[in-house]
């Protein structure tokens, strides 16, 4: 099932970029963050033990990647199928971070998460569902500014007319919805099995740009994630959020995270575009975009809603920033949109970061997640990497 994957289709297509990221390093039966450049792999734990570490650095990384061990080629962590090699595996980029999420931060999800509440989970009513509230709001929602004085007058509106409901609160209202996708060191990385839920029948990929913020709040980089969405069972209640967003294999990260530098701002973040294409076993097909210019809220406006003087991340976090893709496509019955089927494989990339690439599986049949915070630490005190 997990073809090869080779370097070209996984790197940066508009030339020389910064990239950090994890491997699993078969000489030492453990992780190392390292710095890619082009296809070579360099070592830079002597920068610090994780990821985490080397991104809460006040310096910026030295610019000749020479001066770091040469580990191998990317071929030697890729060459065996998926993300393994002769040498080790590709691992999400990032480590002790805990993972965030900013939802209901496009207008078109917004919408498609407001069906889901009034469907209840059922995917049979939501067409019917999609068509009246297009009738009610048109695209009047589009313009507004979260947490401004029209936003308010659209939710006096919509509360009139029985039309508001919770996903619409964060969505146009001052404050936005920042949730916890996963617990540190759970992610997946770039070739690997991601999982669904086997209680779910109606779910979908969200493709993401995801933030890479240190502990002083300042955003050091991005990277492509995956958030694994599973419609029927946040659709039944919003109290079920982290049965539908937190499962294993759900959160897909990389391959790397890109530093900004002088070719590579927040400003090339807020412009990118994100493709996602699905092709499954039965020939299905689906092709989507996520515009980040379409986005309601500031970049920092979200990373301050995260950080701030009543919440800090000393080992930092990432954040996800949301989708406007929300997959209507009918698969296999009119009216009942797009669902996940096993060894789907999904790619989701940009120009400026590369693909992500995973395979689905069911999270009770793939791989389980066995090498936690406590497992790192004493990898890294058997290799002498803390001090």
């Amino acid at each position: 099932m997990l073809r090869r994957v080779s370097p070209a289709e996984i790197l940066p297509k508009d030339g020389p970029a910064t990239l950090v990221g994890r491997v699993w390093l078969n000489a030492v039966d453990g992780p190392c963050p390292v710095l890619v450049d082009g296809d070579a792999v360099h070592d830079i734990s002597e920068l610090g033990p994780t990821i985490a570490s080397i991104l809460n650095l006040e310096e910026h990384l030295p610019e000749d990647p020479n001066r770091f061990p040469l580990l191998g080629r990317l071929e030697d962590f890729l060459s065996a199928g998926g993300n393994t090699g002769p040498k080790g595996s590709l691992l999400a980029p990032n480590d002790l971070q805990v993972v965030k999420a900013a939802g209901v931060t496009f207008v078109d999800s917004m919408l498609e998460r407001v069906i889901e509440e009034r469907a209840n989970g059922d995917p049979a009513l939501a067409e019917a569902i999609r068509s009246e509230l297009k009738l009610v709001l048109g695209d009047q929602l589009g313009s507004v500014v979260p947490g401004s004085r029209a936003a308010l007058k659209v939710k006096q509106v919509l509360q009139a007319s029985g039309n508001w409901s919770q996903y619409l609160e964060v969505g146009i209202g001052p404050d936005a919805e920042i949730f916890t996708k996963a617990a540190p060191m759970s992610s997946v990385g770039c070739g690997a099995m991601i999982g669904v839920n086997p209680m779910s029948s109606w779910n979908n990929p969200e493709p993401e740009v995801v933030l890479a913020v240190n502990a002083r709040g300042e955003i050091k980089g991005a990277t492509l994630g995956n958030d694994v969405n599973l419609r029927d069972v946040e659709g039944r209640s919003a109290l079920l959020l982290s049965k539908a967003k937190d499962n294993n294999g759900a959160c897909a990260v990389g391959p790397f995270i890109r530093l900004f530098d002088s070719s590579f701002t927040l400003a090339s973040v807020e412009r990118m575009e994100v493709r996602v294409h699905v092709s499954g076993e039965d020939g299905f097909v689906m092709d989507g975009t996520n515009d980040m210019t379409r986005i309601s809220r500031p970049l920092p406006d979200l990373v301050r809603q995260t950080i701030n003087k009543s919440h800090q991340y000393p080992d930092g976090f990432m954040l996800f920033l949301g989708t406007m893709f929300a997959p209507v496509h009918d698969r296999t019955t009119a009216g009942l949109g797009f669902t996940h089927h096993s060894n789907d494989e999904v790619r989701i990339s940009s120009a400026t970061l590369g693909t992500l690439l995973n395979w689905v599986g069911r999270s009770d049949e793939i791989a389980p997640w066995t090498f936690g915070l406590g497992a790192l630490m004493s990898n890294l005190a058997r290799r002498g990497l803390l001090r």
